[in-house]
């Protein structure tokens, strides 16, 4: 239920100079806050004689930041005088429980420091709460916030009386109403329990007024010639001032331990009910699960390896098996490789074809129904590929988004990073662009709360220590933070061979299987060590160690 409007405040005459600067001060702070989003058109003088040889063309153009004047506007922006009023006389009503309440909903935004410059009623310092009180529209309003949060912080009793004395020393009295209107504040209010709707129409109205600034904002700077030559960091820029727009509207909510520890014991008791089994996403590798139980909500997972060692490979191998073994989405972004190689590059994999038979045009009568029966299955699976090239890290995000929205999506891969480009400005060199695409990417994760596979180069200082050697964290090329960034980082090399063991012939069959080690170098949660994987080279295929070694065991 919304309150009776306040009745009108007649001020003696004595203080009509008073309101002419109270509207005064309206009207600045209005066009200070919410310059208008359409530019002013300046017309050259058409009137002299253009110069010889010079076509006579009536041309015009735009004053860049240009903003238009709202006080020729026949619109205000959004604003609920009712609902700013119910909250000031809630707080008036129950100062010790409506004042914490509305100080947890009007958080101190990131325009205090514009607001402080208005300087409300020529106040000589601005106050710490100016960024909150910015919630409000009416100027009267946000400094009645300001001072009877003052007057809450400084623990002082709060009444009718004693913020009326506190406005009369700040010389703001007469600038609000007076008494008159304090009281009328008061009285408008039916109930502090309807606390929690006025305050939510005041924030809904103040981020309306900040959406409307931004994009005023936004515009001005697309008028401007300087700025024109970089599209993507204006639209990165202004995607961040619309989610951080966005996130004002959520809460933060202090968690009571309780609480945390009745949740804790709830995931403890689900643990234990799964008996060992994989309480995240399962890879398809039994070893791998094993050891970080598989990929989970959030996390950043980068497999990083040395050029043709196969890290494409084995994360198309758990895409491949998370979205036609276990059903669930999976989103690709493959930045090196066509869409169409990839597919037939999983097609010959999953069904256990030669790739190279197939591009040399000798494919066996054998090998047509496994092929046929996989695609099928292929054909129906939920996996969903954009092989775009160039991608920078904000493109990324924005199809990332729009695909985990669309889809539903589980799981993102990426192939790779050091493709990916950054937007960043700040960034001098491509270890910097290199952080700032990593930690977009652990962002992103976050965001959409699924796991994330991020492909990596190794550097070459790994081939100068020899063949078989362990690589380590510092082998990332251009690592930066991607070590910082990732939850998981794990490495592909071939281990050492021993005694008995040749080296691979230049002609060696490409049906042949290599063990190749997944190094697990860095887990947030978990062990680190070696996962023993096979990889079939002929089908581009890791297997599961032990699983290959009992396929070519003789039968019985």
């Amino acid at each position: 239920m919304r309150p009776p409007p306040l009745p009108a405040v007649h001020l003696p005459a004595a203080d009509c100079e008073q309101d002419v600067s109270i509207s005064q001060q309206l009207h600045r702070a209005a066009q200070a806050e919410f310059p208008s989003p359409l530019p002013v058109i300046e017309s050259f003088d058409t009137s002299a004689a253009p110069p010889e040889g010079a076509p006579d063309l009536k041309r015009t153009r735009r004053r860049k930041d240009a903003a238009i004047d709202l006080s020729k506007v026949d619109r205000l922006p959004p604003h609920s005088l009712e609902a700013e009023q119910g909250v000031l006389g809630c707080m008036l009503l129950d100062p010790n429980t409506a004042i914490g309440t509305c100080v947890e909903k009007f958080k101190s935004r990131r325009d205090a420091a514009d607001t402080a410059k208005s300087n409300r009623f020529d106040s000589p310092a601005p106050s710490p709460h100016a960024g909150a009180a910015a919630a409000f529209y009416d100027l009267r309003h946000q400094s009645l916030y300001e001072t009877l949060v003052t007057m809450y912080d400084a623990k002082e009793a709060i009444d009718i009386i004693t913020l009326r004395q506190r406005l009369k020393d700040k010389g703001q009295l007469d600038a609000i109403g007076g008494v008159a209107y304090l009281t009328a504040l008061v009285d408008a209010t039916p109930s502090p329990a309807n606390l929690p709707f006025y305050a939510d129409i005041v924030v809904e109205k103040h981020l309306l007024r900040r959406m409307i600034s931004t994009c005023s904002s936004v515009i001005g700077r697309i008028y401007d010639e300087e700025q024109q030559g970089d599209v993507e960091s204006l639209l990165d820029e202004v995607e961040k001032e619309v989610l951080h727009i966005s996130e004002e509207r959520e809460e933060t909510v202090s968690l009571v331990m309780k609480d945390l520890v009745h949740k804790a014991i709830q995931q403890i008791e689900e643990f234990h009910s799964r008996q060992g089994q994989t309480t995240g996403l399962s890879t398809g590798f039994t070893d791998l699960d094993k050891m970080t139980t598989g990929f989970h909500p959030g996390e950043m997972i980068v497999i990083a390896a040395r050029p043709s060692m196969g890290k494409t490979s084995v994360a198309m191998n758990i895409a491949e098996h998370v979205a036609m073994d276990l059903k669930l989405p999976v989103g690709v972004f493959s930045l090196e490789m066509s869409a169409d190689s990839l597919v037939l590059r999983m097609l010959c994999s999953r069904a256990r074809v030669n790739l190279r038979d197939i591009r040399e045009g000798f494919l066996a009568e054998r090998d047509f129904p496994k092929l046929t029966a996989v695609a099928g299955k292929m054909a129906g699976s939920p996996l969903f590929i954009d092989d775009t090239a160039s991608l920078s890290i904000l493109q990324l995000r924005a199809k990332a988004r729009r695909m985990h929205q669309q889809h539903g999506i589980k799981l993102f891969v990426i192939d790779y990073l050091q493709l990916l480009r950054s937007t960043a400005k700040r960034a001098e060199n491509r270890q910097q662009e290199i952080a700032d695409i990593s930690q977009g990417i652990k962002a992103l994760a976050k965001e959409l709360k699924v796991p994330i596979i991020v492909l990596a180069q190794l550097n070459r200082e790994l081939e100068k220590r020899g063949p078989g050697e362990k690589p380590k964290l510092s082998d990332l090329r251009e690592s930066g933070s991607i070590e910082q960034d990732a939850d998981l980082v794990g490495l592909l090399y071939k281990p050492k061979l021993g005694k008995d063991e040749e080296e691979e012939p230049p002609d060696q069959s490409s049906y042949d299987a290599v063990p190749v080690n997944l190094l697990i170098a860095k887990q947030r949660n978990g062990p680190t060590g070696d996962v023993h994987l096979t990889f079939l080279k002929g089908f581009t295929r890791f297997e599961n160690a032990a699983k290959v070694a009992n396929e070519d065991a003789p039968g019985e």
